[in-house]
């Protein structure tokens, strides 16, 4: 599967991602909204009628939002070119199947990502058969979606991410940092030394990490919504995706991974 399917192609999708998935009334969505439930700012030809404006209306939660291409490998090959405004009675399913692709694409973005990690050489054998095992799933019916058992899936992979993580951060000749999972919410991390540090899962909500050096630390997983990244060092992150930089606040002095975009709305002036 090359990269660039790993990717969001709105135009050739349903809609999915603003109807599938629901969410609550929060900083990061203006409204409620049901599973299954089509977003009002919806329109019929499945575009957002406030694209333009999505974080100034209250729904930066859509602007961080990533599916990874499985919006548009639902509707175009396991759905045929179908969707479920014109056909209803394939609504639910391609809701479920939606669930399900957007699953499969993160890991065989996350193994793709693996894979460019030279240090995680002794387990390139692993990870790009567990690419060429997930891959064709991808292909699936939505009868054999809906039956995966994604969650071993996930554990599996997860626990073979986690071990090419772990050859990444010795790289880092320091006393290892292990933040995994932790609360740090609204923390002053302001110049800290992150090299190398285990923040798979961290909660990072609001913290300020302006000037970090986050080099060779596994994001795999943390929330930075609306963390201060200005000026931090990101540029050798592991594991750090588009929806997490989208999530954040950074300037014209962060430092990114070279595969991923500077998001759009960060600043050109300095956070301070």
């Amino acid at each position: 599967m090359r990269r660039t399917s790993l990717k969001a192609d709105c135009e050739r999708c349903a809609g999915l991602c603003c109807v599938a998935p629901a969410f609550a009334a929060s900083a990061d969505f203006a409204i409620d909204k049901a599973a299954g439930q089509a977003c009002p700012n919806l329109l019929r030809d499945f575009r957002c009628g406030i694209h333009a404006r999505l974080r100034e209306d209250g729904f930066p939660g859509c602007v961080a939002y990533d599916c990874f291409g499985a919006g548009q490998k639902v509707t175009q090959v396991t759905f045929g070119g179908r969707d479920w405004g014109e056909s209803p009675a394939i609504a639910a399913r391609m809701f479920e199947a939606f669930a399900v692709m957007r699953q499969l694409h993160e890991l065989l973005w996350y193994l793709g990502e693996a894979l460019t990690l030279p240090s995680a050489g002794p387990l390139h054998r692993e990870l790009r058969r567990a690419f060429e095992e997930t891959e064709p799933l991808t292909e699936a019916s939505p009868d054999a979606l809906a039956e995966l058992d994604a969650p071993a899936l996930r554990q599996a992979v997860n626990t073979l991410l986690q071990r090419a993580g772990e050859l990444a951060r010795a790289g880092v000749r320091r006393p290892a940092i292990d933040r995994q999972g932790a609360d740090l919410i609204g923390a002053n991390l302001r110049g800290a030394d992150l090299r190398g540090a285990n923040l798979r899962g961290a909660l990072l909500v609001g913290a300020d990490l302006g000037r970090a050096d986050l080099r060779l630390a596994d994001l795999t997983g943390a929330d930075l919504r609306a963390a201060d990244l200005g000026g931090a060092d990101l540029s050798e992150s592991i594991f750090v995706t588009q929806s997490q930089l989208d999530s954040a606040r950074g300037d014209r002095d962060t430092k990114t991974p070279p595969s991923l975009a500077r998001p759009l709305h960060w600043t050109s002036a300095r956070l301070g």
